[in-house]
């Protein structure tokens, strides 16, 4: 069955939270995690076929034809899994299909197809960038510089806007070759569409002339390169003085309300984004979300708890209409946080949450985690187009005898009149359409299902799930993605071959991503309760024990890793709040529910490889304080961070140079295999994960003992005194052994 779970992942992009559903609801509430789909609609980007004809729909439900069809070859019909209806095939099919000629999105590895379709008009991608001027000369010329790049790497066809902003914001002509010129907008100033078209000169309703207006100012990069690099090199720091004990003026809100408006006036339902870097706090206009004076401390977490911060609802409402705004017009918002402080990430959730923009949080623009990140958002796949998709638009399409409770992931829903809604609300909900202004091959968004069985038990052998994914292709073709798939049922008696299809990597997603959507509204300890609780329940219901007898408890192998699952996620940075800022907290928030599986799972239970020479290679081992060994090299990857920690031995020896020495060949290379495989952790993933080397001893080392489990383990030949440390947390057997305790005695 595992292997099942993977081969449909590369085949199609899903993971299921139960492969094998039982046919009645009562039991589908009874096991307490929910029937779940993780999707990545791109996830497959290179193997799935590629057809350039229209799809054939269904004429009842409007579902598109697939390899889960029963065909008719003598009628020339096919009947549709989803609704039931039978349908003829097109004129044009009936003269060539039979059970030899089959047509693309028929044949068995089909399950997963892509239409190009046919377009009156291409629009090629356009991206506004906003530059920071507020922050120091050095932090400003990383950003001119890694801009500079990405101009230079851009495919031509291209459309690029350049907006600065300070105390204000400048919106430049890049049409002008003999000299600079820019529109200023005052930061503080509240501005509505047709104010902006008059500054800019966008007059009258003919919308061929306002294109043409805007064509000064959004232009294809092949057409302005040199003046767009001009423009940026002469980018100064913001002249407006900053007095002491004050902080810089920056107008982030109106900044990207320009951006967010100028495309709405030129681009709307076309491709687009706005890419932000911000070195700072807004501080100056809409959208601010800390006062000029620096003994205006930015929110904390206990603010927040006790509602004293007076900037937060006006600045995250602010926030919240510009990332609708952006959503409904097909736009996408990425926001490169680089700042020591918080910078407001928590009000601006929405912009990359709803649009599916990127987000990205470091401390500097010199940072490899903004440098590299920047340069990777753009990469393009083998035929040199930009692995990106704009303005998608998702439909999840069910048999009768499933509805849809909702999706927790990037997008908004949309109105839809689609009868398989359940009652059950679970994020964005009460639809089966949803927008994303963006998505590439990471985008994934969990949808939550619900049995509509009315019946004691389902007749149906089968649940039918169609995702229809229509999104603007970076070539400016639309495309339409379409994956199917189903899932049998079987009795609710047969609990062995339910449990045979439980996937506990993909539950534990599911579940983390329902509690980051209940901290919104919920308080910690009501949500650890509920996860407790779910728990409890689920292996009380499938593992093996005599009532009262914990010496009798088994934990069956379907659910071998889910209790450990749980016991990370209960002292995750996604549940806790010690010690993290609300900003940080929330980075992870968007990150855990934007991708994959695997990812997400990373997340939550961070991967520790061990590094030895009684080993030729990397050997993952267990968090835990008995790996902290004197001779070994450790790499701890929590997706956020990289880690190569040293242990005492180790630190010894590259002190004393013996890996310079002839003879000691075997120990450079030990040194030199974390550091590649760290680099190899760098080039594949997004965002780039923050790499640090360090010893026993030294700061950088808190952040692996903040992540191993705490046990009782006395000083030793491995361990010694300086890698012990006190720590309040629970054991994982101390979890385990309560876990029982409820499990057999109630």
């Amino acid at each position: 069955m595992i292997d099942d779970l993977y081969t449909l992942e590369a085949r199609d992009g899903i993971r299921c939270s139960w492969n094998i559903w039982p046919n009645s609801k009562v039991s589908v509430t009874q096991d307490l995690i929910p029937i779940s789909l993780i999707y990545s609609p791109l996830k497959t980007h290179s193997s799935r076929p590629l057809v350039e004809y229209e799809p054939v729909l269904c004429r009842k439900c409007k579902s598109i034809l697939n390899p889960l069809c029963q065909i008719e070859f003598s009628s020339k019909s096919w009947t549709c899994p989803i609704c039931l209806t039978n349908n003829f095939f097109p004129t044009h099919y009936k003269s060539h299909i039979s059970q030899t000629t089959l047509p693309t999105e028929l044949a068995p590895q089909s399950t997963t197809i892509e239409y190009i379709l046919a377009t009156k008009q291409i629009f090629p991608p356009v991206f506004i960038f906003l530059i920071d001027t507020c922050c120091s000369l050095e932090e400003l010329s990383y950003q001119k510089s890694s801009l500079q790049q990405i101009l230079n790497l851009l495919p031509s066809e291209s459309i690029i806007g350049l907006i600065s902003y300070g105390k204000n914001a400048y919106i430049y002509n890049l049409s002008n070759t003999n000299s600079y010129k820019s529109y200023v907008f005052r930061g503080d100033k509240i501005y509505d569409l047709q104010m902006i078209k008059d500054q800019l000169g966008l007059l009258g309703n003919d919308y061929r002339k306002i294109l043409d207006g805007v064509r000064n100012f959004l232009m294809p990069i092949g057409e302005c390169e040199f003046m767009a690099d001009c423009i940026v090199k002469n980018l100064e720091k913001d002249q407006w003085p900053v007095l002491t004990g004050f902080r810089p003026l920056r107008c982030i809100g109106t900044a990207l309300f320009l951006a967010i408006t100028l495309l709405e006036i030129a681009y709307s339902k076309c491709g687009a984004r706005v890419v932000v870097m911000a070195g700072g706090a807004a501080s100056h206009g809409p959208g601010k979300i800390v006062g000029e004076q620096l003994v205006d401390v930015i929110r904390t977490q206990f603010d927040l708890k006790n509602g004293n911060n007076q900037y937060y609802k006006d600045a995250k409402g602010y926030y919240d209409n510009l990332a609708m705004k952006a959503c409904y017009n097909g736009h996408a918002i990425d926001v490169f946080c680089c700042a020591i402080d918080q910078i407001g990430i928590l009000e601006m959730r929405s912009l990359c949450e709803k649009t599916g923009g990127f987000l990205v949080l470091t401390d500097t623009f010199k940072s490899d985690v903004f440098r590299m990140s920047f340069r990777k958002m753009f990469d393009r796949d083998e035929t040199g187009a930009l692995l990106m998709g704009f303005n998608a638009n998702i439909v999840l399409m069910t048999s009768q005898d499933v509805k849809i409770s909702g999706a927790i992931g990037p997008g908004v829903p949309l109105k839809s009149c689609y009868d398989n809604v359940s009652d059950i609300e679970v994020g964005m909900s009460k639809t089966n359409m949803w927008q994303v202004g963006h998505i590439d091959q990471h985008t994934t968004i969990g949808y939550y299902l619900d049995l509509n069985n009315t019946e004691p038990e389902n007749t149906r052998p089968w649940a039918f799930i169609q995702f229809q994914t229509k999104y603007q292709h970076p070539s400016g073709h639309i495309r339409l993605l379409i994956t199917t798939t189903k899932f049998p049922y079987t009795s609710t008696a047969n609990v062995s071959k339910i449990l045979s299809g439980f996937d506990q990597e993909t539950a534990t997603v599911i579940m983390a991503r329902l509690a980051t959507h209940k901290s919104q509204s919920e308080n910690t300890i009501d949500i650890l309760r509920w996860l407790d609780r779910s728990l409890i329940r689920l292996v009380k219901k499938f593992c093996d024990y005599q009532q009262g007898l914990p010496n009798t408890f088994r934990l069956c192998k379907e659910l071998s890793l889910y209790p450990q699952f749980m016991f990370h996620l209960r002292r995750s940075q996604f549940l806790q709040s010690f010690n993290i800022s609300p900003d940080e907290k929330t980075y992870y928030h968007i990150l855990l529910n934007r991708e994959n599986v695997t990812n997400s799972l990373l997340m939550i239970q961070p991967a520790l490889l061990q590094y030895s020479f009684d080993c030729p290679q990397a050997l993952p081992v267990v968090l835990d304080l008995s790996s902290l060994k004197k001779e070994v090299i450790l790499l701890l990857d929590t997706f956020f961070n990289v880690l190569i920690w040293h242990g005492e031995t180790i630190t010894k020896w590259s002190k004393l140079g013996y890996h310079n020495q002839e003879g000691y060949d075997h120990f450079k290379s030990l040194l030199e295999m974390p550091r590649e495989d760290a680099q190899i952790i760098l080039n594949d993933r997004f965002p780039v994960p923050k790499l640090q080397e360090t010893e026993v001893g030294k700061g950088p080392e808190r952040f692996l003992k903040a992540k191993i489990i705490p046990t009782n383990i006395p000083k030793n030949d491995t361990i010694t005194e300086s890698q012990s440390y006190l720590s309040e947390d629970v054991s994982f057997k101390a979890f385990m052994d309560s876990l029982i305790q409820y499990t057999v005695n109630k």
